[in-house]
């Protein structure tokens, strides 16, 4: 098995998902909606997507702008069709009013994705105690990656907790076995710290898209993270 980094890339559509593979990117996070942060997106959208590229896809489960799970049956719903439609992979993750994680809200997407790989998003930013979430959540069947920036300001702010649990991680701490999976404002001169700390996963976005949002995935820009990743951040 390859010990390079995995560059995950949002995909609003399969033309964003056939650039970022022809990019170098390893895996793909599905969502809609940029303007709320990242929706779940159609079953069409998904169809659309998995018959045009053939790298693992991580499919968003989130209904609405914010980190409160809202209607947890409409979720369990929308993740029952996306089962249906094909999906194995997953991103979610819910706070209740008082930044704890919403464990009901949780615990009944993951017993509907019935062992199924997912992602705990940014919501972990968010969490009113870090630690505390993940010890939380430790047990729960199919997480094995933690979407963060380490910061709700993003990377930036959130370097230094970045690379104290990544190394809780490799000393094996309770609840820091999930992969670090870095995304929220990261750019490609924060690279050589992440990777010297031993983080092994990095998250793109916007910087996949050097004309904006209203534009598609560059190929190019794809390119770009994969060499640097490659190389060390050299």
């Amino acid at each position: 098995m390859s010990n390079r980094a995995v560059l995950e890339v949002i995909a609003l559509d399969a033309e964003d998902a056939i650039a970022a593979q022809a990019g170098g990117a390893d895996r793909l996070e599905l969502v809609t909606d940029m303007a709320a942060d990242g929706l779940t997106p159609s079953r069409e959208t998904y169809g659309r997507i998995r018959a045009a590229v053939d790298i693992p896809l991580r499919v968003m489960l989130r209904l609405a702008d914010g980190f409160a799970a809202g209607d947890i049956d409409a979720l369990v719903r929308v993740a029952r069709e996306m089962r249906a439609e094909g999906a194995d992979e997953f991103v979610l993750g819910f706070l209740d009013e008082a930044g704890h994680v919403d464990l009901v809200a949780v615990e009944r997407l993951v017993a509907e994705l019935d062992g199924c790989r997912w992602t705990f998003h940014r919501a972990l930013d968010r969490a009113a105690d870090r630690d505390a979430a993940r010890k939380q959540l430790a047990d729960l069947p199919g997480l094995d990656t933690y979407l963060t920036a380490g910061s709700p300001a993003g990377v930036d702010e959130g370097l230094a907790t970045l690379l104290a649990e990544a190394a809780a991680g490799r000393r094996g701490e309770p609840g820091y076995a999930p992969r670090l999976l870095v995304g929220g404002g990261l750019r490609l001169d924060h690279v050589p710290a992440l990777l010297e700390g031993g983080v092994a996963g990095f998250h793109i976005g916007g910087a996949a898209r050097p004309a904006g949002w209203s534009a598609p995935v560059s190929p190019t820009a794809v390119r770009a993270w994969r060499t640097a990743l490659d190389e060390g951040g050299r």
